[in-house]
């Protein structure tokens, strides 16, 4: 059994084969100028802060040959994939599919709908690209992770109000144990980070946990450590 500090209380994983990183949308069209992140008049360096703790994680879970996961929120060139009102909502600059300085804004392909160098994937490493805000709505991540005997989740990435709170509360309606991880998620409003990370543990983990990446990164390898001693 695998304990990890977090809040509300301890959370606890079987075993390491059971849990999956889940890092969401790290891509281009959010994480820099020029694409629908900034198209949207939002502060978009904000987004940036993580990228330090979160490339630890992944790193961390890399050394271990753990599951992980990256998704993608995209679609389809001709946007068969996107309801119109998914388009028309904003009222911004450029919208979904238009042409930006990075391609068109959020197309599956586009260069500004890649990951971020620092944490581009690996091959092998599962890739989800999806259409909503939530990484189980139309994809194949729920038959991914029950393939490979995932029971637990830590959930990362960006925006912790939108995409990763999303996910999140899919997860725990699909029965998934799940942590959000503070300090690789942000937003581009503080408060709404501050309150999504105290929505999902009120109530004694409603929606799940909350921890450091510090303290499951210990916790992670502390009993890999234990397990290659004996």
């Amino acid at each position: 059994m695998i304990t990890i500090p977090a809040q509300p209380y301890d959370y606890e994983i079987p075993d390491l084969s059971q849990v999956a990183l889940v890092i969401i949308d790290m891509q281009r069209d959010f994480m820099e100028p020029g694409g629908f992140g900034d198209a949207l008049g939002n502060d978009v360096p904000r987004l940036q802060t993580i990228v330090p703790t979160l490339k630890a994680l992944l790193e961390g879970f890399r050394r271990l040959s753990l599951t992980i996961v990256h998704t993608l929120e995209c679609h389809q060139p001709d946007l068969s994939d996107c309801p119109p009102s998914k388009i028309k909502r904003g009222k911004g600059t450029l919208t979904i599919g238009d042409q930006g300085p990075m391609g068109r804004i959020l197309i599956k392909g586009e260069p500004g709908n890649g990951i971020i160098p620092e944490l581009a994937p690996l091959p092998g490493e599962t890739v989800i690209y999806k259409p909503g805000k939530g990484a189980f709505y139309a994809t194949p991540l729920q038959s991914i992770l029950q393939e490979k005997g995932i029971t637990h989740l830590l959930i990362t990435g960006v925006t912790t109000e939108v995409c990763v709170q999303t996910t999140m509360r899919e997860a725990n309606d699909r029965g998934y144990e799940c942590v959000m991880v503070e300090d690789a998620t942000e937003s581009y409003f503080p408060e709404f980070k501050t309150s999504t990370l105290e929505m999902v543990r009120a109530q004694g983990g409603i929606v799940g946990w909350t921890a450091s990446v510090a303290d499951i990164l210990q916790a992670l390898e502390q009993t890999a450590q234990r397990a290659i001693a004996t």
